[in-house]
């Protein structure tokens, strides 16, 4: 019996190159603090395309864009605060173990999901 797999679609990377990537802020946001030093992430967002071009087709008015609005929590607003330009996933990873003194993996896990989180929103970017 043969077993077929997917094929990968786009480009894959590994564990390694991932963490070596520097994370970086979208400049489309904007953000603020509260008095609890937690952040209000502000960021642009449209509909999805393919109902972006339903209500064209159906003669709706034109898809505008809407402000979203993110809070973060205690946990979060460290890494965010972390995200400078400059240190990789790595490095962002060893400060948050540090800083609440977690094993290397626990913070790897967590920092890792957050950073993918924030990716899917288009809030960061890797390079």
């Amino acid at each position: 019996m043969k077993v077929f797999k997917k094929k990968p679609k786009g480009i894959q990377t590994t564990r390694e190159e991932a963490l070596k990537c520097i994370p970086v802020k979208n400049i489309q946001i904007s953000e603020s603090r509260l008095e609890s030093g937690e952040i209000i992430i502000r960021y642009p967002t449209t509909m999805r395309p393919w109902i972006a071009g339903l209500v064209k087709r159906l003669g709706g008015p034109p898809v505008k864009t809407q402000i979203k609005k993110l809070q973060l929590d205690e946990l979060g607003t460290a890494v965010w605060n972390l995200i400078d330009d400059n240190r990789s996933v790595r490095q962002i990873i060893q400060v948050f173990a540090e800083s609440h003194r977690l094993q290397m993996r626990e913070a790897e896990v967590a920092v890792t999901q957050f950073m993918h989180e924030l990716g899917k929103r288009g809030l960061i970017g890797l390079r």
